[in-house]
């Protein structure tokens, strides 16, 4: 008995120590719009108005309303529609599944404070007996730098401030950022909204974990993981560190157990490093430099991408984007709408159709 005692069943113990029981948690992900639109459906149902079409502050008020209310939002006998259906039913199994099973709820195009509310009160409605991280995804331009203002607005309310128990999660989008202003004004911006979400976080004694959602290709924020981590604004890594290892690149980093050794060495290295000797505060010319850098690659990328009208034929003629999307491949479709150009294609066909020209 000792042997086993002593052997795997011991093992068994560290391990279930070390990762918690489900061993590998995972990671729910939907777009606001699809909460925008399950609320505009519950509020015209209850005849207190059209939720998706009031304004910022008048959706905080009712959702933190909701949140502080001990009554239910939604009758039991309401038939939502199907697609309204699959966010609540959602909610349904994240609420009843094991707790530790779920690590986040990661929101992408997050744009607003009522954003995360939103998520908060679907959870509620849906039972949930646990304070789930939910994480807001700043994936463009312009959220990115509204990244700081919405978590600012959100650590302001004392419903929010209660309830995350001193911890944040924040995403921030290295593939759609791109797409959206080229890869220099992307990266900028995700530098200044790092900086500014780790002061504040700071100065309201917040810890701020950042979740990045970087690829293997530079368009999609890939790099040297060493390198990247060491350039990421000085204290960016107190809180500690998540990414998104991209599908491609899982075989590259992890197909072997010697290369998984070498590929999380790199990762704790970095961390250590930069939490021990954290990089200087860039100077205030460095800035000045950049942004100015920033502003005439995004008008040059945009002027190209965007406002040339024959850059989308083009690029559908040219590239295998509209063939990426038939493949049986992924569970979201290409286009995050059926219609318009670029800015509705999604960031994964838009990098993957571009190197898949020769």
């Amino acid at each position: 008995m000792g042997i086993i005692a002593n052997g795997e069943l011991l093992d068994t113990l560290r391990r279930v120590k070390s990762f918690g029981v489900p061993l590998v948690r995972i990671d729910i992900r939907q777009e606001s719009t699809r909460h925008t639109e399950a609320l505009g459906e519950m509020t015209r149902y209850l005849g207190i108005g059209d939720y998706e079409s009031w304004s910022e502050a008048d959706k905080q008020a009712f959702l933190i309303r909701e949140l502080n209310s001990k009554r239910p939002l939604l009758p039991r006998q309401w038939e939502p529609s199907e697609e309204t259906r699959e966010v609540l039913d959602t909610c349904k199994v994240i609420a009843e599944a094991p707790r530790g099973s779920i690590a986040a709820y990661v929101i992408s195009m997050a744009k607003t404070p009522s954003d995360v509310l939103a998520v908060h009160l679907l959870l509620k409605e849906a039972g949930i007996g646990f304070a789930l991280p939910v994480a807001p995804l700043f994936e463009t331009l312009d959220d990115l730098n509204n990244a700081n203002d919405v978590m600012t607005q959100l650590l302001n309310i004392d419903w929010y401030r209660g309830f995350i128990q001193g911890k944040q999660m924040v995403m921030i989008g290295y593939s759609d950022s791109a797409k959206d202003a080229g890869v220099m004004a992307a990266s900028w911006a995700q530098y200044q909204a790092q900086d500014a979400l780790i002061k504040t976080c700071e100065k309201a004694g917040i810890e701020l974990t950042l979740f990045h959602g970087r690829g293997g290709s530079i368009g999609r924020g890939g790099a040297p993981a060493h390198a990247a981590l060491l350039s990421q604004p000085p204290g960016s890594l107190k809180g500690g560190l998540r990414v998104t290892e991209q599908g491609e690149m899982i075989r590259f980093k992890y197909g072997l157990p010697e290369v998984t050794i070498s590929s999380l060495s790199l990762y704790t290295s970095a961390i250590l490093e930069a939490n021990l000797l954290p990089p200087p505060e860039p100077k205030a010319e460095w800035r000045d430099i950049m942004a100015e850098l920033s502003d005439v690659s995004c008008k040059m990328y945009r002027g190209y991408v965007r406002e040339n009208k024959d850059f989308v034929p083009y690029f559908r003629s040219a590239t295998p984007e509209q063939e990426l999307g038939k493949l049986p491949l992924g569970s979201r479709p290409a286009k995050r709408r059926p219609t318009g150009g670029v800015e509705s294609l999604r960031a994964i066909p838009w990098i993957f159709a571009g190197p898949r020209t020769a």
